[in-house]
């Protein structure tokens, strides 16, 4: 089985229940050429990444993996020195072919069982040459070299690749789990708007790390790239020196509604706003109003409502009208005027509102998202319910575990103990369904990473 094809596929109990979705095959390189040994799956289980061993693999089925057993471990997976990515790790060596000595490129490796029960990566595809429509063949891996050498200029294009369509608070969780080599190439080979996506996803002191590993021309473009919100949220968290130092570098008129954000106090409407809604003149149509709210970029909350003003367009906007409401657009006709649909019975906030009021402002109208109007009653800006989430979920909430043992986890199959058999790869040790320890199936039983699991099916210890 490729890797690459493997990557996002279910993870199923046996019962058919989802477990969640495979992100990476976990692997130990040894020395020689002997082919590294597949010790189990990272799976990512609600943006939380556990794993799962090998051994509790029955097989592939109509594009899913199936396990043999929903008792499996929920703490946090962390790689360990010695264990190997496949799809983050392998991906984009360089190799030599032994044959002929000609340089190629990792694009994909093979797992097979052995005799034995034993799982390996017994074939890597590469293509030949530097050149990327080079020839791409599958060899053994005793046919290249390379692949147990650390690399200083691994690419991450073909990693990439695998993981393009991700949301990208997935890809920001797989973009802190990487070693801090992994993960600065894979942050020069994302382009800044999808750079700028992760970046929103990440706690604030990592998103401060990553921006201040770029250098100040890159970071001034991904944050032209993010929406003015997230971007003053990111820079109130920079000394003052340097934030005003990577505004100069944006473009004034990106850095315009940044600068008015920063100005508002952090957990009051003005400082939990977008600059930018979806803004429209009464005269506009309902169908153009529709096609505007159906725009990509745009996400759910936003998209739920549009906002009626006179010009100027851009916030500050002129006199504020109404709001209309996307499901009521949806029931007019498309030749009908916005004006015809506004809803002038929700009362707009200011901007010096506190988090509790916009709180229940949204819950008691039953919004998605509040208008917020300055002293001249002009539109300049608007507050959306995952901006409030934010503000009430604990810190750190970005990277807290969603496994049992975290207060309300709903996560599947919770009620069941994280422990199995002795032997087979599971993260903890015991007799099934006792109280035990929490012990590492990797640090219990013998040392051999290379003999055959208590079992008998071969599996070994991780």
């Amino acid at each position: 089985m490729f890797c690459r094809r493997l990557a996002g596929l279910l993870v199923l109990d046996p019962n058919g229940d989802v477990v969640g979705r495979l992100r990476d095959v976990v692997v130990t390189v040894r020395p020689g050429s002997q082919p590294p040994r597949v010790l189990g799956f990272a799976v990512e289980v609600q943006r939380h990444p556990i794993f799962v061993p090998i051994g509790r693999v029955t097989g592939v089925e109509s594009g899913a993996v199936v396990l043999s057993s929903a008792r499996l471990s929920w703490r946090r997976f962390s790689q360990r020195p010695g264990e190997t990515l496949v799809l983050g790790e392998l991906l984009d060596r360089r190799v030599t072919l032994v044959a002929t000595g000609a340089p190629a490129t990792v694009v994909d490796a093979a797992i097979e069982q052995v005799r034995g029960g034993d799982w390996v990566v017994d074939q890597v595809a590469v293509r030949i040459g530097r050149r990327r429509r080079g020839e791409v063949r599958t060899v053994s891996w005793a046919e290249v070299t390379g692949l147990a050498l650390p690399e200083e200029d691994q690419g991450a294009a073909n990693m990439l690749a695998v993981f393009e369509k991700l949301r990208p608070a997935d890809l920001a969780a797989l973009l802190r789990d990487l070693s801090d080599k992994r993960r600065v190439e894979v942050t020069a080979a994302l382009d800044d708007e999808r750079l700028a996506d992760v970046l929103e996803e990440l706690p604030e002191d990592e998103q401060v790390e990553l921006l201040g590993g770029l250098a100040d021309e890159r970071a001034a473009d991904v944050l032209e790239a993010m929406g003015p919100d997230d971007a003053a949220d990111l820079l109130g968290d920079l000394p003052a020196g340097e934030a005003e130092r990577l505004l100069r570098l944006m473009a004034p008129w990106e850095a315009a509604p940044v600068r008015r954000l920063l100005v508002y106090p952090d957990r009051t409407a003005g400082g939990m706003m977008t600059s930018e809604p979806v803004i429209v003149g009464p005269n506009t149509s309902v169908a153009e109003a529709i096609a505007r709210i159906r725009a990509p970029e745009l996400s759910p909350a936003l998209a739920a409502q549009v906002y009626v003003v006179r010009p100027p367009f851009e916030t500050p906007t002129g006199r504020y009208l109404g709001l209309a409401h996307f499901q009521r657009l949806l029931r007019e006709p498309p030749g009908a005027l916005v004006s015809g649909v506004v809803d002038v019975g929700i009362t707009p906030l200011r901007p010096e509102a506190s988090l509790q009021e916009v709180t229940r402002h949204l819950a008691s109208y039953n919004l998605v998202a509040v208008p917020v109007l300055d002293d001249g009653a002009r539109l300049v800006g608007v507050v959306t319910v995952d901006d409030v989430l934010d503000h009430l979920l604990p810190a750190g909430w970005r990277e807290h575990d969603l496994g049992p043992d975290a207060p309300n986890s709903d996560a599947p199959n919770s009620d069941a103990p994280a422990l199995d058999i002795p032997g087979t790869g599971t993260r903890k040790a015991g007799v099934s369904g006792a109280d035990t320890p929490d012990v590492d199936a990797r640090d219990a039983g013998a040392s051999g990473l290379d003999g055959p699991g208590a079992d008998g099916s071969g599996a070994g210890i991780r």
